[in-house]
């Protein structure tokens, strides 16, 4: 949770951020890159609802939930970890808090979004046999809860073979449609010595790569976009250039229509969220940089 928001608040600078961590947080068992992704996506809603600034309030502790909560949920009560991310932004009527976990529900302007973001969260904390819930008041902010199961498993700690960051040199087009991975991806990439070329639909993406072919080493695509999604788009950047190097991203994983689109030719796949580390690694073998 404190690397997730550190990332967010060196792209969100206007949002202040306030953390409430408890100590001797119970265990939970999940994948970290999903809830990760969970978190990323309740700050960039958070975002969206504060456009011009505003507080951002964390907070973890450990709860016990009783059968009379949890039967709602088809859950048994017991011991949880509790995550609670609240804003002060604009909040939410009853009709958009009945809708806001619904597959392609968004209140983005048309063209700007899929509103997968939240659907996707619900169903991440749902397979983890956990909660999420929202409370919120017009014109006084939101509350997302997150309750994961406590497990007595031992942590297991990541094993980091290599925390090289690996640096490189030309101009890559990286294609998104969500604002918060546009503004940090480019950061990432600058960072990493590269120039971003920024594109938020499959048609400008097109439109971009069509005008800078000559000096573009490689393209980062979303596969969920709006309109043109990743897999037409890909197909058409390689009709432009045969030789294209192309890393598809996702917040899903490489099942289903990303191994497809690996399968017709493309370098490369990685999962939203990413670290620089981990992008510096794909970038470098995607170009066959790779120590």
């Amino acid at each position: 949770m404190e690397k997730s928001s550190e990332m967010f608040s060196r792209t969100k600078k206007e949002i202040k951020i306030h953390s409430n961590y408890q100590k001797d947080l119970w265990n939970v068992e999940a994948d970290k890159s999903q809830i990760e992704q969970v978190l990323l996506n309740l700050y960039v809603n958070a975002s969206q609802a504060m456009p011009e600034g505003g507080e951002l309030y964390l907070k973890t502790e450990n709860v016990i939930l009783d059968d009379s909560y949890t039967r709602y949920f088809s859950l048994k009560g017991g011991d949880y970890v509790k995550i609670s991310v609240t804003d002060t932004g604009t909040g939410m009527n009853d009709n958009i808090k009945k809708r806001i976990f619904d597959p392609f529900f968004t209140t983005k302007d048309i063209g700007r979004g899929t509103g997968l973001g939240l659907a996707s969260a619900y169903g991440i904390v749902k397979n983890h046999g956990g909660i999420i819930t929202v409370y919120s008041l017009i014109d006084k902010g939101s509350t997302f809860n997150i309750f994961l199961p406590a497990t007595t498993k031992e942590v297991k700690k990541d094993i980091l073979i290599d925390q090289k960051t690996l640096r490189g040199t030309g101009t890559i087009l990286l294609v998104d449609d969500e604002d918060m991975i546009i503004d940090i991806g480019g950061q990432i990439l600058a960072s990493l010595g590269y120039i971003p070329l920024l594109a938020r639909s499959g048609k400008e993406a097109i439109d971009v790569y069509q005008k800078n072919r000559s000096r573009i080493v490689m393209v980062i695509l979303d596969m969920i976009m709006p309109g043109m999604g990743g897999g037409e788009t890909y197909d058409r950047l390689k009709n432009i250039d045969p030789e294209i190097r192309v890393l598809l991203s996702s917040g899903y994983s490489i099942n289903g229509q990303a191994s497809e689109i690996i399968d017709r030719g493309c370098n490369g796949f990685i999962q939203k969220p990413f670290n620089v580390i981990q992008l510096s690694r794909k970038i470098s073998e995607v170009l066959g940089k790779e120590p």
